[in-house]
């Protein structure tokens, strides 16, 4: 396999993880609420078998007092009347006693209900249940009696329970109070109810505390995203600690309280969609939304320490709207740099409140106003999502608000695209091009002209700047890659060098894209320019046969070279070596005139002439190009020669080859 096809294979990798983890967590998510539901309903099961077991106690022992009173008849009259007398007297007196204890006792529980003194209430029903278990045991009390104490004792619990329920339920209760009676409400058994109504009380509170901060309070931005993720999340952490003081990691409680934290969370993104970032969608900026995912996985890494991981929650309800308002923004590139090309003057100028410094040309590039403003936009929105964010430093700390959503790759592919549309807008503003050119996306926007040769250059230094330079050191910082060394830079110095390794192939990738459309533009410019060293505003072929066979009629020209095949490839090669000097030679170019080198020289093969025999090496083409162009450009100096014009550009530099060069 290639390299080509590792990478490939790489990839396809890299996606099927990716939708492998994607698809485990719908389906955590999706049969989450049935695993909850199925471990509440065991928790009851195991309590209502409970309650089972105590009952079936119970009539056993009834069955066996009922058993045991049979014999008792079985015995002689006389000793039995006698023995039962001296029994039943005996119990009257301890049923009497009994009997004053209970009515003592639940009096005394009405006191400490009807005073809300919980602790003193279940010691006592603590002792109650304690004395009718010790009647129970050695058998002093009756049947009948023993059943109606143990339900006194049971309704005066279940009553306390409701008491303590209803207390919960209170707008008013929270800290200490809460917390004594949600345990006071499991110590009577009920806690499954304890820990709901737990729940639903701070879920009250934050309902409240909400209404009341948006009734008085008119922030708007990140100020009321803050405040709101504030008392969402603090709301979280106290519930949190109040369930893990109270039922400590028992699995249902856990699940119904990781239950009840998902849920606030969605409706926690769901108030921010629906008050903070719709705003931000309406006018394509990222930087409100960014704001509001920061702020709030700031506060979900906080929970983190606690075991409890809400991050993934956040991300998953907030990345169809960030994906969303990343497309606006695109758009947004696209409209404001059409329209500073509207009147762009193509001239190349530093970044408005710069000084060229000597040796930082690279960080402050010469461009148009239109280059500068689509530069400034496209790095702004990759700082979002990258490690190395500078421009945001004034509310971001450490990385970049939205690198958390891994979108590298929609945020490559998105300033791909919005580079093609800048290219095309440069494509548009050469003369000729509206009318030749049918390009997506900027076809119809109005652009000025460059008119001049110099505007044109400019043009190209715009986008060959941009693709060379400035783009690949924004598509670097979001490379994984270059994220895992800014991470471990400090501490794993030396795999940097594999890394940057294994970032060649993306980074070669994206340099091709990015060439593909400068080519594009060279493309345009050597059809207004360079070709016309070929061909006529007519279509025809300056460069044309008769041309080179005509040329020994020009008797006051001095001799020519052996034959007009050889002026015709220094003539080709010359134009190859114009447009690369001038970063003007593109592929198609190239290939244009090499497919009109290689006719001709197959004609001359087709007449039985070698063309090998009358032509040099390429390197003396070269050098005979370069003193041409010299002269062309006034580099060169051959005295006081004078020369009548001649059809072909490069007769006068062979004409004058071996002069004395400046």
């Amino acid at each position: 396999m290639n390299e080509k096809e590792i990478r490939h294979l790489s990839s396809n990798l890299v996606d099927l993880k990716k939708a492998s983890a994607e698809e485990m967590r719908k389906s955590v998510y999706a049969n989450y609420g049935a695993f909850i539901r199925t471990s509440k309903e065991i928790s009851d099961l195991e309590g209502q078998l409970l309650s089972m077991r105590n009952l079936l106690s119970t009539q056993a022992a009834f069955v066996h007092s009922l058993a045991e009173g049979v014999g008792l008849d079985s015995l002689s009259s006389d000793e039995e009347d006698s023995c039962l007398e001296d029994h039943t007297s005996q119990q009257n007196i301890h049923l009497s006693k009994m009997e004053n204890w209970l009515v003592e006792f639940l009096d005394t529980l009405e006191v400490l209900l009807a005073e809300k003194r919980v602790d003193e209430a279940l010691a006592a029903l603590d002792e109650g249940e304690k004395i009718v278990e010790e009647a129970n045991q050695r058998k002093s009390l009756n049947t009948s009696s023993l059943l109606s104490f143990q339900i006194a004792i049971t309704e005066q619990r279940q009553k306390l329970a409701d008491q303590l329920a209803e207390t919960m339920s209170l707008s008013s209760i929270r800290g200490v109070e809460l917390r004594s009676a949600v345990l006071a409400l499991k110590k009577l058994g009920d806690g499954p109810r304890a820990h709901t109504l737990l729940l639903n009380s701070h879920q009250q509170r934050l309902h409240t505390s909400i209404q009341s901060f948006r009734s008085s309070n008119a922030l708007c931005g990140r100020a009321y995203t803050t405040t709101i993720s504030q008392l969402v999340f603090s709301t979280i952490a106290q519930a949190v600690n109040d369930s893990m003081l109270a039922f400590g990691e028992e699995p249902a409680y856990s699940s119904e309280l990781v239950t009840w934290t998902v849920k606030q969370t969605e409706t926690l993104a769901l108030h921010l969609k629906r008050h903070v970032l719709v705003s931000s969608a309406a006018s394509g900026s990222l930087r409100v939304a960014a704001e509001c995912v920061q702020v709030c996985l700031g506060y979900c890494s906080l929970l983190e320490a606690r075991g409890l991981s809400l991050s993934s929650v956040l991300l998953r309800l907030f990345r169809p709207f960030i994906e969303q308002t990343f497309s606006d923004s695109l758009k947004k590139i696209e409209q404001s740099s059409a329209a500073v090309a509207a009147a762009d003057d193509w001239c190349l100028v530093y970044p408005v409140g710069t000084r060229p410094v000597s040796g930082s040309n690279a960080s402050q590039p010469k461009l148009s106003s239109s280059a500068h403003k689509f530069s400034s936009m496209v790095q702004v929105i990759v700082s979002f999502f990258c490690y190395d964010n500078e421009i945001l430093s004034d509310f971001v700390e450490d990385t970049g608000p939205l690198e958390s959503f891994k979108m590298d790759n929609l945020t490559l592919e998105g300033m791909l695209k919005v580079f093609n549309s800048y290219v095309n807008l440069l494509i548009n503003a050469l003369p000729g091009s509206t009318e030749n050119e049918n390009l997506e996306g900027f076809g119809n926007k109005i652009v000025r002209i460059a008119e001049t040769e110099a505007q044109q250059i400019a043009l190209l230094a715009n986008a060959s700047l941009l693709a060379d330079e400035i783009l690949p050191r924004a598509a670097l910082k979001l490379m994984p890659f270059q994220q895992q060394t800014n991470n471990r830079s400090l501490e794993t110095p030396r795999k940097g060098h594999s890394d940057r390794q294994n970032r060649v192939p993306e980074q070669r990738e994206i340099k091709r894209r990015l060439q593909r459309a400068v080519d594009r533009l060279r493309d345009s410019f050597c059809r207004q320019h360079a070709l016309d060293l070929i061909f006529t505003e007519d279509g025809e072929t300056q460069l044309c046969a008769q041309m080179y066979t005509n040329l020994d009629s020009y008797a006051y020209e001095p001799e020519w070279f052996p034959s007009p095949i050889f002026q015709f490839y220094l003539d080709m090669e010359f134009v190859m070596l114009f447009c690369s000097q001038g970063r003007y030679l593109s592929r198609s170019l190239h290939q244009v005139i090499k497919d009109i080198i290689d006719r001709a020289i197959q004609a001359l093969y087709a007449t039985g002439i070698d063309p090998q025999s009358v032509l040099p090496e390429d390197e003396w083409f070269a050098e005979v190009g370069q003193i041409a162009i010299k002269m062309l450009s006034g580099k060169a100096n051959f005295g006081n020669v004078e020369r009548n014009p001649v059809t072909s550009p490069t007769s006068s530099s062979i004409y004058s080859h071996g002069s004395n060069l400046d």
